[in-house]
């Protein structure tokens, strides 16, 4: 949500794609509101940028895709001088569209991924690139709770803004990257799984999700001592080894728990956990409901 003091101070001037924009040295916030339906409306920057929407909906035609629905949660990371071609079929003067643009200094982005392969070096000697393709993905907790404190600096009067700023376009950098890559393992498990150790050990994962799984398993399986597969798997997903057997856990719970007649005893121990308690207050955490309520409420 944006804070009180954007509408207050903003000029709508237009209603179709009306930009109010916030600039520091090495990044620009643009957010735009669009209150009527409109199609066909190009966009495009000359630096690296994370789209991300925030009310509404938008239809995006981009390079090398089919046109795809863009709703809140979701952002978009594009390569300077990509274009963007939108459309908007449900934007209203009382169902407005506001989406997010936040424009990155090309300077800034390449020190980061140099950074990243200088003090995170990814395993099997790959290496962390700027990216020259678009990246369409859900805002996990630490992005969106990022982009609402960058919102929030932006808007403030505050001298320090600049150095706060630089910051936390550092980790968002960081962060985009760190999703993009467990993406792109995710997605191209069965065809690198073999090529690569990270790859195969997801797989593992993947396989062997009602097992056991420790990570000295892990690493053994990664052939690296336990301290450094730590260190690599969390500099390369983002998350400790842990966290994230616990969301492809809980990520099979809620399929499992679409099913009216599944009994919860059934989908705890089919998702690797062997203490009721401990998968609840896991589910919690994740989902923001308990397994019981989640099931009831697929009911509705």
């Amino acid at each position: 949500m944006l804070p009180q003091n954007f509408y207050s101070n903003r000029k709508l001037e237009q209603l179709v794609e009306n930009r109010t924009s916030y600039s520091v040295n090495n990044a620009e916030l643009n957010i735009y509101e669009t209150h009527h339906y409109a199609e066909k409306v190009v966009l495009q920057f000359s630096q690296p940028v994370l789209a991300s929407m925030l009310e509404g909906k938008k239809v995006m035609h981009l390079r090398d895709a089919n046109p795809f629905s863009f709703l809140p949660g979701e952002s978009i990371s594009l390569p300077a001088d990509e274009v963007m071609c939108i459309d908007f079929p449900e934007a209203k003067e009382k169902n407005p569209t506001r989406c997010l643009a936040m424009q990155m200094d090309h300077d800034l982005v390449k020190n980061v991924i140099d950074n990243m392969n200088d003090n995170m070096p990814r395993v099997d000697d790959t290496l962390w690139e700027e990216g020259n393709t678009n990246f369409v993905f859900t805002n996990d907790q630490a992005i969106h709770q990022l982009l609402q404190r960058l919102i929030y600096v932006f808007l403030e009067d505050n001298t320090s803004k600049e150095y706060f700023i630089d910051l936390m376009m550092r980790e968002l950098i960081v962060r985009i990257n760190q999703v993009k890559n467990l993406e792109n393992y995710q997605n191209n498990l069965v065809g690198f799984c073999n090529a690569s150790r990270m790859s195969f050990v997801l797989s593992y994962i993947q396989e062997h999700i009602h097992e056991p799984l420790t990570v000295s398993l892990l690493a053994e399986k990664a052939c690296m001592s336990e301290p450094n597969f730590h260190r690599v798997f969390r500099n390369e997903i983002g998350m400790t080894p842990i966290s994230y057997i616990n969301k492809t856990r809980i990520k099979k719970a809620t399929s499992m728990l679409k099913d009216p007649q599944v009994q919860l005893r059934e989908v705890f121990v089919a998702c690797g956990f062997t203490n009721f308690s401990y998968f609840s207050r896991i589910f919690k955490k994740e989902e923001g409901v308990s397994p019981k309520n989640y099931q009831r409420r697929g009911l509705r």
